[in-house]
């Protein structure tokens, strides 16, 4: 099972490295952002910084991509690369939250700004390579389960919360009361039920464009590891192919460490067209991974 063990690694080692890479950039527009000294009753940098939905969004998203490091460095130890589905839940919130903020910089913010003034500087990293980053983290490597369409509705969360802080302090607190200035213009520009009822059907929207991405990610990694068995036992019957899996797995993972690949099962069932049961094939994968351990 040389091949698994190889994809498994390199699974763990691209997910740990992009999520790091994600966090130290964050960690580098937040604190570019701080030590900028404020200039002007307005300006948006210092303490002040904590209002924006950029850098709220990209903190948010260094913190869901943080949960990852632990399990990709566990994955490499355990040669099983498993997120729990409450970091993936996660990780979909953050990575919707800074696409929302990379695709209004792009569409509506630099337009009228200019490209050059909305990329430059801390913002370089928290309007532009935070959310690639961070989307490409989830989609390509955050792979450990699927995400329906229910589960896509907590992405709306983020943006709800912030949406509600900001009505706040705008709109009731006010600015002359030590509220918050009108930074996008909801209240003073548009009406403010506006892009109260826009934007949370676009987050809906860019969601699940992501989870489709996420889901396709998951779906062929998964058929690529019921492939490799395939291969390797061609010829074998289902309840074969998953017993002698259970004795491969047990000599590249420890033993207290055992967890059954469920998934990874169901496709060996579906693609040789077999009876078996998931419940009956797993316990025949339990039986093949004891048959090696007590064989040591």
């Amino acid at each position: 099972m040389d091949e698994l063990v190889r994809k498994n690694r390199v699974q763990c080692i691209s997910a740990l490295i992009s999520c790091a890479i994600v966090v130290i950039c964050v960690f580098i527009g937040v604190t570019m952002n701080l030590i900028v000294t404020p200039v002007g009753k307005f300006d948006t940098v210092g303490i002040r910084t904590f209002r924006l939905f950029t850098v709220n969004s990209n903190i948010f998203a260094a913190v869901c991509t943080f949960t990852v490091i632990p399990y990709a460095i566990d994955g490499l130890r355990k040669k099983e690369y498993i997120l729990p589905d409450w970091v993936v839940l996660l990780m979909m919130m953050g990575t919707t939250a800074v696409t929302l903020t990379f695709l209004v910089t792009v569409f509506i913010l630099s337009p009228v700004n200019g490209y050059v003034e909305m990329f430059k500087g801390s913002l370089f990293f928290l309007h532009g390579l935070c959310p690639i980053l961070t989307i490409l983290a989830f989609c390509m490597f955050v792979t450990s389960c699927k995400i329906n369409i229910k589960r896509s509705l907590f992405s709306l969360i983020p943006v709800t919360i912030y949406a509600t802080v900001y009505f706040i302090m705008v709109m009731i607190v006010k600015e002359d009361n030590g509220g918050w200035h009108d930074i996008y213009g909801f209240a003073t520009r548009v009406p403010f039920w506006l892009p109260t009822i826009l934007f949370l059907p676009l987050t809906f929207g860019i969601t699940s464009l992501i989870r489709l991405w996420h889901n396709h990610s998951f779906v062929k990694r998964r058929k690529n590891e019921a492939q490799i068995f395939l291969d390797h036992f061609e010829g074998k019957k289902a309840e074969e192919i998953v017993f002698e899996m259970g004795k491969e797995r047990a000599k590249i993972q420890p033993s207290g460490d055992l967890v059954i690949p469920m998934l990874v099962i169901k496709k060996i069932v579906y693609f040789t067209e077999s009876d078996l049961s998931i419940e009956a094939a797993s316990q025949l994968y339990l039986e093949g991974y004891l048959c090696a351990v007590n064989s040591k």
